[in-house]
C-alpha cells in the first residue's frame, strides 16, 4: 500500500461534477463548419499549408509545425477551406489568432490511416516524431507539445510515468468519463509512453471522489505489470503536477524546474489515448471529450467534440438557456475564463465549457482593500506569499516578483477563492507574469542588438586597421625608394609627361590621317 502525503494549503469548493453525468459519452452531431486556430498549444504557431478553396479530407494536415516547440493542425472532417483569417479564440488575453475555416460537406471522408507495424521495435526518435506529426499537445489544459516532453533528456532519466486522472477542479468530469469508458486505451497509451521515456513504473493517479473510474482503471491496469492505480483524498488543486508529485512521493519539484528534473513525467489520460491512437492507428488528434455543464443547460454531459466546433453549437446541442446564464466559461470556475464570443471554437485544451446561472456562480463582487488576514497564504498550494505578490504586482516590481517565485504560481485561484476582500489575485499574477516574460524577451532582443553592434564595431575597427596597415605599407615603400635614390615625385612627373606626350602624338597622327583622306 503506497503511503500518501499531503500538500500545503488547498481548498474544498463544491464539486458539482454530477451535473454532467460522468461515465457517459454523448456524440456531437456533425457541425456545419469548423474554425481551427493555428495555435492550439504552447509554442510557435503552425503554418497553414492549404489555401481558400482547397478541398480537404478528415485527418489531412492543414497547418504544419514551425520549429521544435510547435505541433501541426489536422482537419477533423472533410470539406472546403472557406477562410483563413484572424478570429476570436479561447484565451484569457481575449486576443485573436489566425484560423482556418472549413465548411463541411457532411460526408466525413478521411484519408487512409496507417499506424506503426510494431512500436516496440521502432526507434524512439521516430516514435517522438510520430507523436509530433499527429498534432498532440497536452489535453489536460496546458497544451504543451507532448513530443517535447517525451524527447526531454535529463541526466537522471525518467523513472516514473504518472497518468494524472486527478481532475480536481469543480464541474469538470471529462477525465473521469474517459477513465470509465476508455480505461484499456489509457493503459495501452501509458505502456507506449513508458516505453518511449524508459520509465520503470506507471502510476495511474485518481482522486477518491471517482470510485468508478478507479475501479475501471484498476481492472485495465492488470494487463500492465508495471502499472499501479493510486487513489488519494480529494482536495483542490491536487491535480497540479507539482502538487500531485508531492502527494505521491513527498518530493518537491525545484523552483523553476519541471517534473523531469527529478525523473518523473506526468501525462493526462486523454493525451495517453491520443498517443496510442497516433502510433497504433495512425490517427491524428482531431477531437476530444469535453464536459459541457452548468445549470443553464437542459442537457449537460460529456461530449466527443470535433476540434474547431463553435462553442455556440456545443451549447445548442446541450439546450442552452441564455436568459438564465450569467456568462459562459471556457474551463472550470477556478482556472477558466469568460468566453467573449460564442463563435469561438473548441480547441485542444477545451476540457470544459461551463454555462452557470447567475445564482449558481454569482458575478464577482466589488474588490475591496486587502486586510492582510493571511488566508491567501494558508490556501496557496505552492507555499508562496500571495499578499506580497499582489503588492509587488500592483507596483510592477518585477525584480521582487521573481525573487518571490511568482513563476511558480500555478494560477489555481485558491487564494482568490478564500480572499474576504474579493481581490482577483490571479488576474494580477497573470498580468505580472506576462510583463516578466515580455521583459525577458526585450532583454534577449536588447542583448542580441548589443551583440550585433559590438560585432559591427569590431568589424569596422578591423577594416580601419587594415586600411591603416596598407597606408603604412605604401608609405614605407615610398620611403624605401627615396632612400635608394628614386624620387617618387619626379617619377610621377615623368609618368604624367610621358602620358601627355603619347596623347599629343596620337592626336597629331589622327590629324594627318584626316587631311590625307580629305585630299
Amino acid at each position: 500500500m503506497r503511503e500518501i502525503f499531503d500538500i500545503h494549503g488547498g481548498i474544498h469548493p463544491p464539486e458539482r461534477k454530477e451535473i454532467a453525468n460522468p461515465g457517459q459519452v454523448c456524440e456531437m452531431p456533425l457541425p456545419s463548419k469548423l474554425v481551427l486556430p493555428i495555435t492550439q498549444h504552447i509554442g510557435a504557431p503552425a503554418k497553414p499549408v492549404v489555401e481558400v478553396g482547397d478541398a480537404v479530407r478528415g485527418g489531412q494536415m492543414i497547418a504544419e509545425a514551425q520549429g521544435p516547440v510547435s505541433v501541426p493542425v489536422h482537419a477533423p472532417s472533410s470539406g472546403t477551406v472557406t477562410a483563413i483569417e484572424a478570429r476570436a479564440v479561447p484565451h484569457a488575453s481575449g486576443l485573436t489568432d489566425t484560423c482556418i475555416e472549413l465548411t463541411l460537406d457532411g460526408k466525413d471522408t478521411w484519408i487512409d490511416l496507417k499506424g506503426l507495424d510494431d512500436w516496440r521495435e521502432t526507434p524512439k526518435a521516430e516514435l517522438v516524431e510520430c507523436v509530433r506529426q499527429a498534432g498532440i499537445a497536452g489535453l489536460g489544459g496546458a497544451g504543451f507539445p507532448t513530443a517535447i516532453k517525451l524527447a526531454s533528456d535529463r541526466d537522471q532519466g525518467i523513472h516514473t510515468l504518472i497518468i494524472n486522472g486527478t481532475e480536481c477542479e469543480p464541474y469538470i468530469s471529462a477525465d473521469d468519463t474517459v477513465m470509465q469508458c476508455y480505461a484499456r486505451e489509457i493503459v495501452e497509451g501509458a505502456e507506449i509512453l513508458a516505453h518511449m521515456v524508459g520509465a520503470e513504473n506507471v502510476i495511474l493517479a485518481v482522486e477518491d471522489n471517482k470510485p468508478d473510474a478507479a475501479e475501471a482503471m484498476a481492472k485495465a491496469a492488470e494487463a500492465l505489470d508495471i502499472a499501479d492505480v493510486v487513489t488519494f483524498p480529494t482536495k483542490y488543486p491536487s491535480g497540479g503536477e507539482k502538487q500531485l508529485i508531492e502527494i505521491l512521493f513527498d518530493m518537491q519539484v525545484p523552483s523553476g524546474g519541471i517534473p523531469a528534473d527529478i525523473g518523473i513525467l506526468c501525462q493526462n489520460p486523454s493525451t495517453a489515448i491520443a498517443v496510442r491512437d497516433a502510433l497504433i492507428d495512425g490517427k491524428p488528434l482531431t477531437d476530444r471529450i469535453t464536459t459541457v455543464t452548468g445549470m443553464s443547460l437542459q442537457n449537460p454531459g460529456n461530449r466527443r467534440v470535433m476540434l474547431g466546433t463553435p462553442i455556440c453549437e456545443l451549447l445548442s446541442d446541450a439546450a442552452f438557456d441564455d436568459s438564465a446564464a450569467d456568462r459562459v466559461i471556457h474551463g472550470g470556475p477556478m482556472m477558466g475564463f469568460a468566453v467573449t464570443d460564442l463563435d469561438m471554437p473548441v480547441v485542444k485544451i477545451t476540457n470544459c465549457v461551463l454555462a452557470p446561472t447567475r445564482t449558481e456562480i454569482p458575478p464577482p463582487q466589488p474588490q475591496q482593500a486587502c486586510i492582510r488576514c493571511g488566508m491567501c497564504a494558508e490556501a496557496c498550494p505552492a507555499s508562496l506569499l500571495p499578499q506580497q505578490l499582489y503588492w509587488y504586482a500592483r507596483a510592477k516590481d518585477n525584480e521582487q516578483l521573481e525573487r518571490h517565485n511568482l513563476l511558480d504560481c500555478i494560477e489555481c485561484g485558491a487564494c482568490a477563492y478564500v480572499c474576504p476582500s474579493h481581490i482577483p489575485l490571479v488576474q494580477y499574477y497573470r498580468s505580472a507574469k506576462g510583463a516578466i516574460r515580455e521583459a525577458a524577451k526585450e532583454k534577449v532582443r536588447s542583448d542580441n542588438s548589443r551583440v550585433r553592434f559590438e560585432a559591427r564595431q569590431e568589424r569596422l575597427e578591423r577594416e580601419a586597421a587594415a586600411k591603416e596597415a596598407k597606408r603604412a605599407a605604401r608609405k614605407a615603400a615610398a620611403e624605401a625608394r627615396a632612400k635608394s635614390g628614386d624620387d617618387p615625385v619626379q617619377a610621377a612627373i615623368e609618368r604624367a609627361k610621358a602620358k601627355k606626350d603619347a596623347q599629343a602624338q596620337t592626336a597629331t597622327e589622327e590629324q594627318k590621317a584626316t587631311e590625307e583622306n580629305a585630299q
